[in-house]
């Protein structure tokens, strides 16, 4: 027997899969056509012949090599099953045309077709959501409901602004005029820590609404600043009460409210008041001034 050429060996080897892609084209195309004579038999034989079609297609077309999408688009859109309408419940931040967008990237385009599974691992990507379920409501329409993270602080980590969640994660860069409320947290592993500072603060009602930011110093404590300038270092250990030994004081003698730089509670059952520079320099000027009086009126003191 003459052995085969190489050329007539590939040949060879390339005709099943030919074969197989044209009995793929030749099934769909007649699918198609049975489908559309479908349309015109009366219920309630439609819907049973519909799912037979639908079902024999599906796996046969598996069996060929994954065209299941595809086969499924080309004979359900004769059936009317063609996604029409999306309806979309839950979002506030992430637009709707941003979902739809990424839902009709997955490629689907009638309900047969559409791999919720993948649509929905899809649309949880997007950075403001959480979580996605996208259901099927035949016979044209695509549910979608999302979860969104919400926005729990401000995190400024170098020159970047973050939106962040309260588990610290990042949600968006910040780049709006909203959520100006927000507490607004500095520092590496501010945004990590953050959480278990804000939460307990928040029992002390007469400061929380004076401090514009919480400065993590060396990711082991917190400095806060007020809202007049004035800083209060709380320590390592028991800062809520050492916040609160602030508060107090400052309803005695409106400690706050004075003069100063900022307010040291870093050691353990002291306080300690530094100056602004202004002060300090009227403070040493009337310490200079009292001297001088003494002085002189101890040369006055007849002996």
């Amino acid at each position: 027997m003459r052995p085969l050429s190489p050329r007539r060996t590939q040949e060879l080897l390339a005709e099943p899969m030919s074969r197989a892609s044209l009995r793929l084209a030749l099934m769909a195309k007649r699918a198609g056509s049975y489908a559309r004579a479908l349309q015109a038999l009366p219920l309630p034989r439609f819907p049973v012949l519909a799912v037979a079609v639908l079902g024999s297609t599906a796996l046969y077309g598996t069996s060929l090599g994954g065209h299941t999408p595809a086969v499924l688009d080309a004979v359900s859109e004769p059936l009317g099953l063609t996604i029409e309408r999306v309806d979309i419940s839950g979002n506030s931040e992430t637009s709707q045309i941003d979902i739809l967008q990424t839902l009709y990237m997955t490629g689907a385009t009638t309900l047969p077709g559409l791999d919720v599974v993948a649509a929905r691992a899809a649309i949880e990507t997007m950075p403001w959501v959480e979580s996605a379920s996208v259901s099927k409501v035949y016979p044209d329409r695509v549910a979608i409901e999302v979860v969104e993270k919400r926005p729990y602080a401000l995190w400024q980590r170098g020159r970047e602004l973050m939106i962040i969640d309260r588990e610290g994660e990042e949600i968006v860069p910040y780049a709006t005029t909203r959520f100006t409320e927000l507490p607004f947290v500095v520092g590496p592993g501010a945004a990590r820590d953050a959480a278990e500072l804000l939460d307990r603060i928040e029992v002390i009602p007469e400061l929380t609404p004076r401090i514009r930011a919480y400065v993590y110093v060396a990711q082991r404590r917190w400095d806060l600043h007020l809202d007049n300038g004035v800083v209060v270092k709380l320590p390592e250990f028991e800062p809520l009460e050492a916040a609160a030994r602030v508060v107090r004081m400052d309803r005695d003698t409106r400690l706050l409210s004075r003069d100063i730089a900022a307010v040291d509670m870093r050691v353990d059952g002291r306080m300690v008041v530094k100056l602004t520079p202004e002060a300090k320099e009227r403070r040493d000027a009337a310490l200079k001034e009292r001297a001088r009086v003494m002085k002189q009126a101890q040369r006055e003191k007849p002996v």
